[in-house]
């Protein structure tokens, strides 16, 4: 089922977005499209393991000239004003617990963190009439990262939003609460004496062991976890599905965190294993808490994570009761 450019809450589906109702034939479509491209496989998806601090920089470009005349008188004042920038993120990366905890992948910047950053600090920036995330919406929204590693995007995306709840595990929190305090100087005391919200305040850090929770009795979880409050807007999963031991672990989590037929939840994941990517979706598709809509963000620019050529797969999903 193909779409054409449908809203959805914060959500934008671009031309050429797909409904996703087979997880064999999603993983059919997916990887028989990406043997095109020469960058699929691109290994595990560090940025670089060797390094104690990253500073990255997002280049920020100002939006295309139209040719429409009309369209530039009824934006001239606009485009003027929209110039190019440059934002740098200084991240602390614990490279000793990448080799010595098992499993502890987080503590190192991945790439399709940074690509998804730059995604939206662009689309936003340019003013994309077409931007996946509607920014007006975007303003007064709540987001919850699961998975949120050194905290990348808690700093990047923060002040775009109302409220952003970074999680993961306990003993990765206190990296991601060093990066915060190293890009928001005072985090978290981010007032002023005179009351004035600095920037960071809206960010808070909180642990979620996906394993523990999908271990507790549907009963006690709450206690465990308290649902989000506000309820989340978004939920964001970026490039945490590749093992496939935590795929249960990770569903249970992205369903518990979720209001019916009001989050959205959008994954980004870059393609490995197909039977992991068939798994994960399977898993998704089949929840018991309710009827799952799963859309693939089409991939239809001409440059970034949502180019045609991209080692990158997108699905946005919003949970409903189900019948």
């Amino acid at each position: 089922m193909n779409g054409g450019e449908v809203q959805r809450g914060l959500i934008r589906l671009p031309l050429g977005s797909e409904r996703v109702q087979d997880a064999d034939e999603e993983v059919f479509l997916l990887y028989s499209k990406s043997t095109s491209s020469s960058d699929i496989h691109r290994g595990l998806g560090y940025l670089d393991n060797h390094l104690d601090t990253l500073t990255l920089s997002f280049e920020l470009k100002s939006p295309p000239l139209q040719n429409s005349a009309v369209v530039k008188s009824k934006r001239k004042s606009n485009s003027r004003s929209v110039q190019e920038k440059t934002v740098e993120i200084e991240l602390a990366q614990d490279k000793t617990a990448l080799r010595t905890r098992t499993g502890d992948t987080g503590s190192v910047v991945w790439k399709a963190s940074i690509d998804f950053a730059q995604l939206v600090l662009q689309q936003h920036h340019a003013k994309s009439p077409v931007s996946i995330l509607d920014p007006e919406k975007l303003r007064g929204a709540h987001v919850l990262e699961l998975g949120s590693g050194t905290g990348l995007l808690s700093i990047a995306l923060s002040p775009l939003v109302q409220q952003y709840t970074a999680t993961d595990l306990g003993e990765l929190l206190p990296l991601i609460r060093k990066n915060l305090s190293l890009n928001f100087p005072g985090w978290p005391h981010t007032q002023t004496k005179q009351g004035t919200a600095m920037p960071g305040h809206n960010v808070v850090v909180e642990e979620l062991n996906w394993q523990t929770l999908l271990s507790t009795a549907s009963s006690r979880r709450a206690r465990l976890f308290p649902r989000p409050s506000p309820p989340a807007d978004l939920v964001l999963i970026v490039d945490c599905i590749y093992h496939p031991a935590l795929l249960a672990s990770l569903v249970a989590a992205m369903d518990f965190v979720s209001t019916t037929d009001s989050t959205a939840v959008l994954v980004v994941m870059e393609l490995r294993a197909e039977d992991v990517t068939r798994e994960f979706l399977e898993r998704w598709l089949t929840l018991s808490s309710g009827e799952w809509e799963i859309w693939r963000v089409g991939n239809d620019e001409p440059e970034g994570m949502l180019a045609k050529e991209t080692p990158y797969v997108m699905w946005v999903g919003w949970k409903s009761v189900g019948d």
